[in-house]
């Protein structure tokens, strides 16, 4: 019965290590899944930012031209851009 100790002492000793072994990567890889959404939250609210910017930037653009083409404004526009597309400056 020695060797069949010794052998069955092995694999208990095998399957410890495995055990051990399979905790640490199921922290390690809970430790990764963690830093992985702090980071796609922080990306995620940096893009935020910067469509709100970009929306606003695009809504005080549509207010000048709509400014722009308002009132006595328009014939100025008008005439300007037929002189653009007739080859002068506006």
């Amino acid at each position: 019965m020695g060797l069949m100790d010794t052998i069955k002492g092995w694999f208990s000793t095998a399957k410890d290590t495995a055990g051990d072994v399979a905790e640490n990567v199921g922290d390690k890889a809970e430790a990764a899944w963690d830093k992985t959404k702090d980071v796609a939250g922080d990306v995620a609210e940096k893009a935020g930012d910067v469509a709100e910017t970009a929306w606003d930037k695009t809504k005080d653009v549509a207010e000048d031209i709509k400014d722009r083409f308002d009132g006595d404004d328009a014939e100025e526009a008008v005439e300007e851009a037929k002189d653009v597309v007739d080859g002068g400056e506006a």
